[in-house]
């Protein structure tokens, strides 16, 4: 008996291999539960979501919150620079992580129905008139119709030769 047990003891010490193993594990271990302590602490995005309801009246609340935030920001803005997104692409962005992060707090979905009319809210509100004038549709001109026609045809022409000329040689080929 003492002897299995010299041997499994002469095991250990001997495999460095196992050593750098349990060293690992205990490290690991040791990692697992820090996250786990301060986690609680501190939250984070790499959490996985808790599986809360979604409370829809608590969501309406906080994209108003988001919504008066972004009018705020927007009527610095000068209404002639608003169709131009880089003068409120900053504005946008604060705008979208707020309704986002909200959403996931409450522990709703995102976007999700109710927010989504929000955002078309707002939409509405700020960029109505940033619609571009539509060009008439104009047919190309005729060369350039020919061009797009003929290229098609003669690739397919020389595709469907090429397959015919292969299976010809094929027993050449093979």
């Amino acid at each position: 008996m003492m002897n299995v047990f010299r041997d499994q003891t002469r095991f250990f010490i001997m495999d460095p291999n196992l050593l750098t193993l349990i060293k690992l594990s205990l490290i690991f271990a040791v990692n697992v539960m820090t996250a786990r302590g301060f986690s609680d602490a501190e939250p984070s995005f790499t959490q996985r979501p808790r599986l809360l309801q979604c409370n829809q009246s608590l969501l309406l609340q906080e994209m108003e919150r988001c919504g008066e935030r972004f009018t705020a920001d927007m009527s610095q803005i000068h209404p002639d620079d608003r169709c131009n997104l880089t003068h409120f692409i900053r504005e946008y962005h604060v705008f979208s992580f707020c309704t986002e992060a909200n959403a996931q707090r409450i522990g709703c979905f995102w976007p999700n129905p109710q927010v989504e009319r929000f955002i078309i809210h707002i939409h509405q509100l700020f960029f109505s008139n940033c619609t571009l004038e539509r060009l008439p549709l104009a047919d190309p001109p005729d060369d350039t119709l020919t061009l797009l026609i003929l290229i098609p045809v003669f690739l397919t022409l020389a595709m469907v030769a090429l397959v015919v000329w292969c299976s010809k040689r094929s027993d050449i080929l093979a």
